[in-house]
């Protein structure tokens, strides 16, 4: 048993408009935690339906869709951009900019596919408004921002987010991904790793490259550094046990005939079980400073830069969930699938009630793109799901058919 087919009819009727809705926001994004422009409008769009939308967490939006009596479910769109340059060649591509917090100004793109479940939040909560008749409780949407430094979930809930709405007994949320247009993943238990991103700062002392006698040279010891990183998980880490560490930037120096004063470099953490990832991050601190201390080195400093927490699906709830999405969107389009190694801060809205969440994958391109191969995944310059359509009312049904597994009729 599915959706109502007054609700199914609906979506068609409307699709159109969801579609320019969509390629609205690809256009217009906005950086982690500068989501101005985004909040507006997605506030104008949830007054057009009659709700009453609230701003926490600073650039976050909040909707509360009462219907009588019944269950209080919460549901979960992420709306912040990245630092990208698009390379789609779509005639609606982003041509937008922004500033990082230091300062730099930077093209910016939906290249994780964020303004596709902006769109389908927005018309979830037009279903649910107009149809009101095919359910009953209350749907608590959240338009989350700074999801790709996993500051915003964080800071809704720290600016009294379940002070200021009904608490739901459940929390869904879901993420396009350069699969089949049609289709969702969904795991049970563990979703999504947890992960960690660090910048070192590695001190030495400056000189003439002609005379390294009077230098430390930052570069050569954060070289050491990024090197015997890489032992971390190849000869501390259980073969049996998930870890990733990856350095991707590294900067130092101004000239080729100049030993600089020193070297920066980030690295990211993935892991799935809380005992590995402290492993992982005192083996991290503990390389660093010996690696200093081999090389006559003042301590580097290392800070935090982001700190995701586990997604877990509770196991209970998937299943039910898993049920009902391949009840509405068929057997051959609903699949069980492992934990992935990419991070989300979906887990902290649940978390902080201590209520089951659950957290899938839709597909965005169609089946013969995926086929050939998908020209770029998430966070590529070339991600654009091909298949709009199917992608926009795909991420619509499965988040109702999350919700009315609560409040359906």
């Amino acid at each position: 048993m599915g959706l109502p087919s007054e609700i199914t009819a609906s979506l068609e009727e409307g699709l159109d408009t969801l579609v320019g809705l969509y390629r609205e926001f690809h256009a217009t994004p906005e950086l982690s935690m500068q989501e101005h422009r985004t909040a507006e409008a997605i506030t104008s769009h949830l007054q057009s339906y009659g709700l009453e939308p609230v701003s926490v967490g600073g650039t976050g939006v909040v909707a509360v869709i009462e219907n009588g009596d019944g269950p209080v479910v919460a549901f979960r769109a992420d709306t912040d951009g990245l630092p990208i340059e698009e390379a789609t060649g779509l005639d609606y591509a982003s041509t937008a900019t922004g500033t990082l917090p230091d300062g730099t100004v930077t093209p910016v793109m939906h290249g994780c596919g964020h303004d596709t479940h902006i769109s389908a939040g927005l018309e979830i909560a037009r279903l649910l408004t107009t149809h009101r008749e095919a359910w009953a409780g209350t749907v608590v949407m959240l338009f989350q921002p700074g999801e790709e430094t996993a500051a915003g979930a964080v800071a809704m809930v720290e600016d009294g987010l379940w002070d200021r709405v009904p608490n739901p007994e459940a929390v869904y949320g879901q993420h396009v991904w350069p699969g089949v247009a049609g289709t969702v993943n969904l795991a049970v238990g563990t979703a999504m790793a947890m992960a960690d991103s660090l910048r070192v700062t590695v001190h030495g002392r400056q000189a003439h490259g002609s005379q390294p006698e009077n230098a430390i040279d930052p570069i050569v010891l954060g070289a050491s550094m990024v090197t015997r990183l890489q032992t971390v998980v190849s000869r501390e880490i259980a073969g049996s046990d998930m870890a990733v560490l990856t350095v991707g930037t590294f900067h130092a120096g101004t000239k080729e005939n100049i030993i600089p004063a020193r070297a920066v470099f980030e690295l990211n953490i993935r892991t799935f079980e809380t005992d590995v990832r402290e492993r992982v991050l005192t083996a991290v601190r503990r390389i660093i400073s010996g690696e200093a201390q081999a090389a006559g080195a003042p301590e580097p400093d290392i800070d935090e830069m982001y700190r995701f927490p586990r997604c877990f699906n509770d196991e209970t709830e998937a299943q039910a969930i898993l049920a009902a999405l391949t009840a509405e969107l068929g057997e051959d389009h609903v699949r069980q699938t492992a934990a992935v190694t990419g991070s989300e801060d979906f887990g902290v809205f649940a978390d902080s009630l201590g209520v089951p969440g659950v957290y899938w994958f839709f597909g965005g391109y169609a089946e013969q793109t995926v086929e050939r191969g998908v020209p770029g995944g998430n966070h590529s310059p070339f991600f654009g799901p091909d298949d709009v359509p199917t992608t926009l009312t795909t991420g619509v049904r499965a988040g109702l058919t999350a919700l009315f597994t609560r409040v359906g009729k």
